[in-house]
């Protein structure tokens, strides 16, 4: 009898308001269980002991409450330190590279018509339709030194340089260049669709108003569209920013040993070294270091935003 009058109440409720509360918490819970819980576990294991057990940490013995040299070790141990500079390097270096080949594709996706406007952003999302780890292999083979792409460019360079610099071939495989190339071919869809998905909602009046005021082509664009297009320009960037620093696939397969990334050196201390602890603290300091910029813009570009409000309502 009981469950009988609670069952019209509980679908009462379900019809009016709760399948809105379920709707909304669902991602919440789904966040909690596989980032926050996670995340939380990491952060403990980051505190804890690397032992010879199954699993290969444990709490206690010398250090009762937490272990804390693994933090140390991030700031002492020079293989970390370049780890970290090296990732932050090449993931700026890619990012900047991504905006300046993304941005004029954006906006020229807003100039063109409607029909080829689709083919082409099929043309941008097409890379994803394959095996990012193909896509990768693929682009080992174009820096070959016997690939045609390779020859391409050493003949460009032999025909530039004097005779005396002529090279055989260039040497684009374990370097730098290579990373921060295959990281710009993976992460530039990224880029592009938030720019596009903020440019096309641009009112192209204000382009002509300014024309019409005098300004020439250059000076809208730097006057107006681009002041606009900011929250795209950083929405893209951080969408390339932040999986770029712990890229692993890349560094790993055209990176080059003596150039670590800190991705690699997260997967090392897990897999070879097997030292969770230190592994740990590798990755939520690599958080930290990403997310409290992040938060502090966040921050500040409310506090911006709550000031306009007040002095337009003033």
């Amino acid at each position: 009898m009981e469950a009988a009058h609670r069952s019209p109440g509980f679908r009462r409720w379900f019809n009016r308001r709760g399948w809105i509360k379920i709707t909304i918490a669902t991602p919440y819970v789904w966040l909690s269980l596989f980032f926050l819980l996670p995340f939380v576990i990491v952060i403990a294991m980051s505190f804890a002991t690397r032992t010879p057990t199954a699993p290969p940490f444990s709490f206690g013995g010398d250090y009762p409450v937490m272990n804390t040299n693994h933090y140390a070790r991030l700031i002492h141990d020079d293989l970390y330190v370049r780890a970290y500079l090296n990732s932050i390097g090449n993931a700026t270096l890619a990012t900047l590279m991504c905006l300046l080949i993304g941005y004029p594709m954006a906006l020229g996706l807003t100039r063109v018509s409607r029909s080829w406007r689709n083919v082409l952003l099929m043309l941008v999302i097409l890379p994803f339709w394959t095996s990012f780890l193909l896509r990768v292999y693929a682009w080992m083979g174009l820096m070959g030194t016997n690939s045609w792409f390779n020859k391409l460019l050493t003949g460009a360079y032999n025909w530039v340089m004097p005779a005396d610099m002529a090279l055989r071939y260039i040497p684009m495989m374990n370097t730098g260049f290579a990373v921060v190339l295959v990281t710009v071919y993976s992460y530039l869809p990224f880029m592009i669709l938030p720019l596009y998905a903020n440019l096309e909602k641009l009112d192209l009046s204000l382009n002509e108003a300014a024309m019409d005021l005098g300004s020439r082509p250059f000076q809208v664009f730097r006057d107006v569209t681009l002041p606009l297009s900011l929250p795209g320009i950083i929405a893209g960037s951080l969408l390339v920013f932040i999986p770029a620093s712990g890229e692993l696939i890349i560094p790993s397969l055209v990176g080059s040993s003596s150039r670590p990334m800190i991705g690699r050196v997260i997967s090392d201390e897990f897999a070879s070294a097997r030292d969770w602890p230190m592994a740990s603290a590798v990755a939520v300091a690599l958080l930290l270091l990403l997310v409290g910029p992040l938060m502090a813009y966040t921050y500040f570009e409310g506090k911006s935003l709550e000031k306009k409000k007040a002095e337009g309502e003033s």
